[in-house]
């Protein structure tokens, strides 16, 4: 029997967030290699080999939550640009609103673009009342991403070993609890 995942594709002005291909694994085994990407999460540079398996992982979670993680490129010249999406491991406290680029754009305003049209599609599609952005402490740039979207810093969280700022994305019209 073979189970079908289905995997929607969004379209922003510059992006088009996707399903990870394997003609994605070059630039993403280079992003997930680089010292300064992967800096404030968690620092453990990837394998060529272990970023096919984190590419893996991240279309599994389609399968088993119906949310997941989405490859970015750009919609002119298809270039694999990041990722952004909702992440949710078995550990999280809660669903978390992901984004992480490649080096060569940042500072484009992509993170915001791209983390915006994941988390309006989870809002839209799913029953979330809310989705976690994890940012661990002097990550300046993702902070001011979440700003741009509205998020609204809850305190912090231990997660695998690290304390991160616990950033929150309320679905438009929810209360807020103070």
């Amino acid at each position: 029997m073979t189970t079908t995942i289905e995997i929607p594709t969004l379209h922003t002005d510059r992006l088009v967030l996707r399903a990870f291909r394997p003609g994605d694994w070059d630039r993403y085994a280079m992003m997930e290699s680089n010292p300064e990407v992967r800096r404030f999460r968690g620092a453990n540079l990837l394998s060529r080999e272990e970023a096919w398996n984190a590419m893996q992982l991240l279309l599994g979670q389609w399968g088993m939550r119906g949310y997941g993680v989405f490859a970015a490129a750009e919609r002119n010249s298809g270039r694999f640009v990041g990722f952004a999406g909702v992440l949710h491991p078995v550990d999280w406290p809660e669903p978390e609103l992901a984004y992480s680029l490649d080096l060569a754009f940042w500072g484009q305003g992509y993170a915001v673009e791209a983390a915006a049209a994941a988390r309006d599609w989870a809002f839209a599609h799913h029953d979330m009342e809310r989705l976690a952005s994890f940012i661990l402490p002097d990550n300046v740039r993702s902070v001011r991403v979440a700003q741009t979207l509205g998020a609204i810093r809850e305190g912090t969280v231990a997660l695998r070993g690290f304390v991160a700022e616990w950033w929150v994305h309320l679905r438009p019209g929810a209360a807020v609890v103070v």
